[in-house]
This record gives structure tokens, C-alpha cells and sequence, in this order.
């Protein structure tokens, strides 16, 4: 439950509705999820208020707070009745997710009247026109955004004068004449002036959009407001701004960041305790006071402090727990230090390294399968199949991005957009979402994958998807990649498989999920895991890893890729892979909607880098592909 009586499951406070993301709650009026200095606070109240525990919504993910350099991670919080006892309410009763009113600007809708006003943030409810007192105010459906993720109100005033700095106070009126495009939306001015909105969503050929369409002789820049912050503020941005539908999909692109559970210790009850030294808050504070002075804790201060918490272990696992805890972790690297790309690699590496291992654990439970048990075909192409029966995903919101997504903005420079003032205390966490389910890793063979991509074909075929992506990462500051043949290859495989699934297993079609582990060296990965993305707290039925035993998945993987092998939209699909390409950006080649693209909450690159002739051969080529379909 968040503010303003809009419901959200608290996934959805992750992506797509965090911090920052508009949404409209069952009233119709349009929200604004608040930063994360209004979280855990009761109305009067700050987050130290009697009976409010915040340490019951901190999340232990080792990896991924050293690779975002944070000290903990919170779940955003559920709303619960109060129930009182002794006469004080629960623990952590009513807490909910402020919001704030945005847009600001309304009109009425009074045919007669039309007048636009302007709301607090924090107004509540449905109200009536000030001017006519008959009309219901209604949200405009027009905001303004820039690439540096503030948003405000549609300059109104400033449009209809054409002038940065109008003196005309009038009262503004919007009315529609009848024609279903933006120039049918007229803004007019009391003082006699009027302007369509024409053209307020196209961006200028110089990328400046709004901002040199709203005068002619001024630039017209974002002031820098950052209304999920509760204030009407200024920070002073200075970018070009852009003019956007409220419901439009680039007003918001949560940016994320994801890690599957890894146990700290082969131990399990080792591990058992290491996390607890995270998740426990006074044990956990006192383990990182003692890190920051370069002291070690002892066994008998730990137990004293989480005494209940820590009484079925021994001396020796505690003392091993606590030798493990102070020495060196393994290396983690920090996407501020290496770049979200490389830093990417590094971080799904230990990943994939556990992943092709047996695990039992009770956050990460795999086995592995004989891939000789699947057959001379599978044997040939594949490594290993390892069936994940339950694993544990961490998904965190680091920031957000508006106008493009994947630009390359620096994690921490995302991460200030959460907060009013991040050096304060306190704010060295960030809001994450727990998923456990269930899932299919499959490796491909090496030294076939190395021979294919050798092939003369391949080369050109992803150099010419590399140089798209070069060419619009050019044009929309977008992170440098590598895109070697395996990528698009593997890319397109995991979509292929994940659609084939969801008809044999019955799963909806965004209930799948893809990870991707490729790399071409120091140290090459070439593996998929694709998993359940909506499980609850006990996971799911097992119906994927029940696809993946020996009896299903080898015909799964054929019926996939003979399936691709014709689109309903060649050979126009195929074809236009070879002269102008398709989707995003243009950075698909044979892969269209008709073929192997899923949901782009399923895909981690939206929908980008396919190819089904990398996969399966071309017309032209089938030696294109990197399965044999003849064999």
C-alpha cells in the first residue's frame, strides 16, 4: 500500500513504479512515488518513532551491496491494520509509500470554464474548479522531462507567450478541436494569446527537443526539478528539455541491478551464520565498526549480542563464521570502479563459476544432469544442463533515466536521484525486491563455439550488428559493448527457449526470465539461465525444471530452433537483417515480434542484439548458424 491509496505490490516499487515513476491510483489522480528520505516514516513521525523496526526489512545480498557500495538493502514496506496491545499499535503498523500529486497542472472540465490550476504535491482528493466551482479538475496529460531525470510541469505559460521569461499572468484555458494529434490541443491565454501543442514530443535534429522549439530567442532549459522529493526546488540542470505524455514509456526507465544468492561458505551452517551477521542489525553494526577499526569480534561479545539468534550453532561454527568474516572475501568488484559493462562480466562470473557446480543450499539448490543423458545431439552443442530447483534473486533500484535508457550516467550519479542529500546518515542503502523460483542453466560446448566463431560469415554478420549498435550508442550517450558472434547467438537462443516454454509449461509469457554469461576472454562464458520471475516466498511448482530433465528438454530445444527456422513475416524478416535491420535502434537483424521477441520485462537488453541466423543459418547460409540441424 502506498500514499494516496494507491495499491502496489512491493515488487513493483523496484520497477516499474520506484521512485520517481508516475502512476494513477483507482481515483484517477496521477502519483509520483517519493524519494526514499520519506520511507519508513509515519505521518508526524520520523523513522525512529516508537514501535518501528526498520531491521525487519533488511535484505543480506553479500555481492551485490560490495558491487554497489551499500551498506544494506531494505524491502519496501506493506502495509498492515494496527492491532493494538497494552494500548500501542504493532510493530511497523500503517507504514506506507509516500507519493506526491504530479502533474501539478489541471483543468476543468467544465466545457464552459476549461481554466487550468495549479495543485500542491500534497493535495488529496478530487477537487473542484476554484474558477467556476461546478467542473472537476483533471491532470493534464502533459509533463516535461530531461536526460538527467528531472520532471515538471509542461512549461504552459512560457509555450503559448513564447518566451522564457513571460510578464502575462493571465489565466490559461486548454481546449481540444476535435482532431486526435497534439496540434488538436490548444493552449490560449486570457491576454489573447494561443499555441497548439504541436511538435512537443519531437525531438530538434540537433537532439535539443523543446528546448529550442519553445522560443526563438531564448533556449528554454530544465531549471532542474525533482518533485518526488516532496519540494518545488530547483537544482539548476541546464539540459535540453523535452516535452512528453505523462503515460509515455520513456518518462521513466528504472535502472536496476540483479544478483542470484550465492552462499558465502561450502558450510551450509557457516553460511547460515554469515548471513546472519548481515541481517541481525545490532550484530551487524557491531561487525562493521569492528571492520572500519580493524578489530576482530570474538565468539562470546557475538553470542551476547544475538543470543537466541545464534544458539543452535557451536563454538566451532561460530569461530569459523567469524574467521571467514574478517578475512578476505572474495573479490567483488564495483561497478563505480570498473564500468557497468565490465564490472558486469566480472560480477556474473563468480555467478556462473557457482551456477556450474551442484549447490545445497537453502537459497541456491541445483543439480546437475549428464549431458550424454540428453542424447548425441545435445552432447554436441551443449556442455552442461544444471536444473536450479530453487534460487534466490535480488533485484535492487539504483536510479532511474528518462528520454533513453542504458546511458552512460555512473551508478553513484543515479543513485543521488534517490535522495534529497545523499551524505547524509542513513541513506547508505537502497530499496530492493526478493524473487525465488526456479530455473534451467545451460552452458554451450567451447571449442565448438570458438570453430563457429571463426567461420568468415559470423565475423561479418556481428560486426554489422556492432556497428549499429556503435552508431546509435553515438547518438544517444549509450554504454560501450563488445558484441562478439556468441552474444546476439546466445542472446537469441535464451528468447527462443523462453517462448517455446511458456507453450509447453503453461507459464505466461512474462513469467520467464533471462540471464545472460557471455564473455570472449580472459576467461570465455558462453551460459543461459532462464528462470521464473514471479515467484512468491516458497517459490514455484517445479513445472520449468521438471521441463528441463532429459524426457523434455532435447525435444524442447528442437522443437525451439526447428520453429525458428521460418518466421511468418519471411522472408522480409530474414532478409532485412542484411540491409537496414529491425527493432530498437535498429539493432536486431532476423528477429522480429513474429519470431523472438518476448516481453521487455523478460529481456535484459531490451529486446536487442537478436539474430535467428546466428542461431539456425540463413537462406542463403546454413552454415551460419551454430546448430546443425541436420546432424
Amino acid at each position: 500500500m502506498t500514499g494516496l491509496g494507491t495499491p502496489l505490490r512491493r515488487s513493483q516499487l523496484i520497477s516499474p513504479f520506484g521512485v520517481g515513476a508516475m502512476t494513477t491510483g483507482p481515483d484517477g489522480i496521477s502519483v509520483m512515488s517519493a524519494g526514499l528520505d520519506a520511507w519508513f516514516r509515519r505521518e508526524g513521525g520520523g523513522e525512529n518513532a516508537s514501535n518501528l523496526d526498520v531491521s525487519e526489512f533488511r535484505v543480506e545480498e553479500w555481492r551485490l551491496q560490495r558491487y554497489l557500495n551499500v551498506q544494506e538493502f531494505r524491502l519496501p514496506p506493506d502495509y498492515r491494520n494496527p492491532r493494538s496491545f497494552a494500548g500501542d499499535p504493532a510493530t511497523n503498523s500503517m507504514l506506507t509509500v509516500p507519493m506526491v500529486r504530479f502533474p501539478q497542472m489541471h483543468f476543468c472540465r467544465n466545457g464552459r470554464c476549461l481554466r487550468m490550476t495549479r495543485l500542491s504535491l500534497h493535495a488529496r482528493s478530487r477537487k473542484r474548479c476554484p474558477h467556476c466551482e461546478k467542473g472537476w479538475l483533471v491532470q493534464v496529460p502533459f509533463v516535461a522531462i530531461c536526460a538527467a531525470g528531472h520532471a515538471q510541469d509542461f512549461p504552459f505559460r512560457e509555450w503559448v507567450h513564447q518566451s522564457v521569461a513571460p510578464t502575462c499572468a493571465g489565466v490559461l484555458k486548454i481546449r481540444s478541436t476535435g482532431g486526435a494529434s497534439l496540434a488538436a490541443q490548444v493552449v490560449e491565454c486570457e491576454c489573447g494569446k494561443s499555441r497548439n501543442l504541436a511538435r512537443i514530443t519531437q525531438g530538434s535534429a540537433d537532439g535539443t527537443y523543446l528546448s529550442t522549439d519553445l522560443s526563438r530567442d531564448e533556449e528554454y532549459t530544465c531549471p532542474g526539478h525533482t518533485p518526488w522529493h516532496g519540494t518545488e526546488d530547483t537544482t539548476g540542470c541546464g539540459l535540453p528539455i523535452k516535452g512528453s505524455l505523462r503515460s509515455a514509456s520513456n518518462v521513466y526507465y528504472a535502472v536496476t541491478r540483479s544478483s542470484i544468492y550465492l552462499p558465502q561458505s561450502d558450510d551450509t551452517e557457516v553460511g547460515a551464520v554469515m548471513d546472519l551477521f548481515g541481517t541481525h542489525a545490532a550484530l551487524a553494526t557491531y561487525l562493521q565498526v569492528l571492520r572500519d577499526t580493524d578489530q576482530r569480534g570474538t565468539a562470546t561479545t557475538i553470542r551476547t549480542i544475538a543470543r537466541s539468534s545464534l544458539e543452535r550453532f557451536s563454538d566451532r561454527v561460530l569461530d569459523l563464521a567469524i574467521a571467514a568474516h574478517f578475512s578476505d572475501r572474495p573479490e567483488v568488484p564495483r561497478e563505480d570502479d570498473t564500468g557497468q559493462v565490465e564490472g558486469e562480466i566480472a560480477f556474473r562470473r563468480t555467478e556462473f563459476d557457482a551456477l556450474r557446480r551442484p549447490q545445497r543450499h537453502r537459497e541456491l539448490e541445483s543439480r546437475a544432469i549428464a549431458i550424454e543423458d540428453y542424447g548425441n545431439w545435445m552432447a554436441g552443442h551443449f556442455d552442461r544442463v544444471v536444473l536450479v530447483d530453487r534460487l534466490r534473486e535480488t533485484r535492487a533500484l539504483v536510479g532511474f533515466e528518462r528520454i533513453v535508457p542504458e546511458t552512460q550516467t555512473e551508478v553513484e550519479e543515479r543513485k543521488k536521484l534517490l535522495w534529497i542529500r545523499s551524505d547524509r546518515p542513513n541513506t547508505n542503502w537502497l530499496p530492493a525486491a526478493l524473487v525465488y523460483g526456479e530455473g534451467i542453466f545451460l552452458t554451450l560446448r567451447e571449442e565448438r563455439l570458438t570453430e563457429w566463431e571463426q567461420r568468415l560469415e559470423v565475423g561479418q554478420r556481428a560486426v554489422l550488428l556492432h556497428d549499429r549498435f556503435q552508431e546509435a550508442a553515438s547518438r544517444r550517450n549509450l554504454h560501450e559493448r563488445q558484441l562478439p558472434g556468441r552474444f546476439p547467438m546466445l542472446h537469441t537462443l535464451a528468447h527462443l527457449l523462453m517462448n517455446q516454454l511458456t507453450y509447453e509449461c503453461g507459464y505466461s509469457s512474462a513469467a520467464l526470465r533471462e540471464r545472460l554469461y557471455v564473455s570472449e576472454r580472459p576467461q570465455p562464458m558462453a551460459g543461459i539461465l532462464i528462470y521464473t520471475a514471479a515467484g512468491d516466498a516458497e517459490g514455484t511448482m517445479g513445472g520449468l525444471v521438471r521441463m528441463g530433465r532429459p524426457q523434455h528438454l532435447a525435444r524442447i530445444v528442437s522443437q525451439a530452433l526447428e520453429s525458428s527456422t521460418w518466421c511468418s513475416a519471411d522472408p522480409v524478416c530474414m532478409e532485412v537483417g542484411s540491409t537496414s535491420g529491425q527493432g530498437p535502434d535498429s539493432c536486431n537483424l532476423a528477429a522480429c515480434h513474429n519470431c523472438a521477441l518476448v516481453p521487455e520485462t523478460a529481456c535484459e537488453h531490451f529486446n536487442r542484439f537478436l539474430d535467428r541466423g546466428l542461431v539456425v543459418g540463413s537462406n542463403e547460409s546454413r552454415e551460419l548458424g551454430y546448430f546443425d540441424l541436420q546432424a
